[in-house]
């Protein structure tokens, strides 16, 4: 496929879906636009997306807007402190009539999987989702369960600072392609919520604009995008360098990184920025495409030292460094 070609297709596609949909998410939201384009890069790419923030800035009703606009499978999970694994993947249920069992399934078996406060359940809870975000099934009694396609979980979760709060294991952390962070709106923005959600009137309906073939469709465009050989250098230059800073010239940063990204980022950040790519409506990827989406998908996997903790330095304050430092292709 040639540039100019990718570059029509990904301009149609944009109009057609994810335009429509980002428009319908907007009746209900107010000042979350990054957040909104966020979802859909992780839902173009097909990756799990975990959303922190304090309670009450709209993270649940984001994922629910998305999954009204979208005419497809969704489930929510509401996690608490005493759930059982079974109440998320499923069980067997034995049949008294002919002492048979058959198999109920989870809330899992759906397309869009909204896992509400996921760091209030307990960590075998959190672990059952493991199989299903990595493998794209489930097993239950012994037997296992594809799940349908598209699959995609998007988590919620409050700072571990707040009560009643567990941390998510790291391998658990590492299944999420993005980790979105959401902040408080601006005075503005807020003065436009409080008269959209408490003015007593109808708060707007979000329509289905499209469906799971749109959906796959656009993915399939997606992972055509065009990426040059210096952009991939620049992925893995920027995924080595939380490693190994020293050896990328950052010495600033030599014994503040306790653990750097894995393998597993450096695909993540490539299939990140060609989802970037396609919302700007380019069938190409550019540095600032790579960079616009390195710190949700890196934030997560890069442990700062206690060094640097005592520093009041951030997963954030170490991305950024590596960008300001590493030389752009």
């Amino acid at each position: 496929m040639t540039e100019d070609t990718t570059r029509a297709t990904v301009d149609e596609a944009q109009q057609r879906l994810c335009g429509t949909i980002l428009s319908e998410m907007s009746k209900v939201l107010v000042g979350q636009e990054e957040m909104a384009r966020n979802l859909l890069v992780g839902l173009l790419c097909d990756g799990h997306i975990l959303l922190e923030g304090l309670p009450g800035l709209a993270k649940t009703l984001a994922v629910q807007a998305l999954s009204r606009a979208i005419d497809t499978g969704f489930a929510r999970i509401q996690f608490t402190p005493d759930m059982l694994p079974a109440d998320v993947t499923g069980t067997q249920i034995l049949n008294p009539g002919d002492g048979t069992f058959s198999v109920k399934k989870g809330p899992i078996f759906s397309n869009l999987v909204l896992a509400d406060e996921i760091n209030r359940a307990p960590a075998k809870v959190q672990a059952a989702l493991l199989e299903a975000m990595q493998e794209r099934q489930v097993t239950i009694g012994g037997e296992s369960f594809t799940l349908a396609d598209p699959f995609l979980v998007l988590a919620t979760q409050n700072p571990i600072e707040q009560e009643g709060t567990y941390p998510l294991p790291e391998a658990q952390v590492d299944r999420f392609m993005l980790k979105i962070k959401v902040g408080y709106p601006s005075q503005e923005e807020e003065r436009r919520i409080l008269d959209r959600m408490a003015s007593g009137q109808p708060i707007p309906e979000v329509n289905h604009v499209a469906n799971s073939q749109d959906i796959l469709a656009a993915r399939a465009t997606v992972e055509q995008l065009f990426v040059d050989e210096k952009a991939r250098n620049y992925i893995v230059d920027l995924v080595q360098a939380t490693r190994e800073p020293g050896r990328a010239g950052i010495h600033d940063l030599d014994g503040l990184i306790e653990h750097g990204a894995s393998p597993r980022a450096s695909i993540a950040l490539m299939k990140a920025s060609k989802a970037h790519a396609f919302l700007q409506g380019r069938g190409y990827v550019t540095p600032h495409d790579i960079q616009s989406v390195a710190a949700n998908v890196l934030r997560h996997r890069v442990s700062p030292s206690y060094e640097a903790e005592a520093e009041g330095m951030t997963p954030e304050d170490i991305i950024q460094k590596i960008m300001d430092t590493l030389l752009v292709p």
